[in-house]
């Protein structure tokens, strides 16, 4: 993407109203004033939230709005070019429910509040395969312990990865720290069983994996 194009979606991104874009002083100082009152003061409801995490382009924070109305989606990422398609693609559709914030994933429980959240997604995250890279990893202990902190005790997490690594690395986890995983597939479009919002919604780099017939895997689970 040249950088025209960037700074245009950057500055369009100013003007819609599903999108947030705090500094990092106003997460940390909760000067934002929505912890623990996104359904009251943002969405004007009482609805579940579900977060996708490195939404990328926002594709299933959309497609999970679309399916699930009566659920408030919010996408997070650092780069807002990306989740540009998608604030705009919700705004076009009046899409009421979506919101996009600009931030860093290690920030959600300053973002959050204890017990906000229902859901959350982590979508095609990269693996962080080398291992002085681990704790970048979106599944390690200490992200676990972020999202167990804004997450209802019957909050439920999803991991969706092409990354055979990522799944494997994460179930290990998951069993070795005493989580409880409700189901796990590592080909969900050649097995039975996955969930139909699994396959009912494709990223576009998902598309491009199918297409090489790497295999999508799904990861379905509570922290403990």
């Amino acid at each position: 993407m040249g950088s025209k194009n960037k700074l245009k979606r950057f500055n369009e991104n100013k003007t819609f109203k599903n999108v947030i874009e705090p500094t990092r002083d106003e997460v940390l100082n909760n000067s934002l004033g929505y912890k623990g009152q996104w359904r009251e003061k943002f969405f004007k409801n009482q609805n579940p939230i579900v977060l996708e995490l490195g939404c990328g382009k926002g594709e299933y924070t959309v497609g999970l709005a679309e399916q699930f109305p009566e659920k408030n989606c919010i996408g997070i990422d650092i780069k807002g070019a990306r989740f540009w398609r998608g604030a705009k693609t919700a705004l076009e559709n009046n899409m009421s429910n979506v919101c996009f914030i600009r931030t860093q994933i290690e920030l959600v429980d300053y973002i959050f509040d204890t017990d906000e959240i229902d859901e959350i997604w982590i979508t095609f995250p990269d693996p962080q395969i080398k291992y002085k890279r681990t704790k970048h990893r979106m599944t390690n202990h200490e992200f676990l312990q972020r999202y167990k902190k804004i997450l209802k005790t019957s909050g439920v997490m999803h991991l969706k990865t092409d990354s055979e690594f990522m799944h494997g690395y994460t179930l290990g986890l998951l069993h070795g720290e005493g989580h409880e995983v409700l189901y796990a597939n590592h080909n969900v479009y050649h097995q039975e069983g996955a969930p139909e919002v699994v396959t009912t919604i494709q990223t576009f780099y998902e598309k491009q994996y199918l297409e090489k017939n790497k295999p999508i895997t799904y990861i379905q689970f509570k922290i403990k």
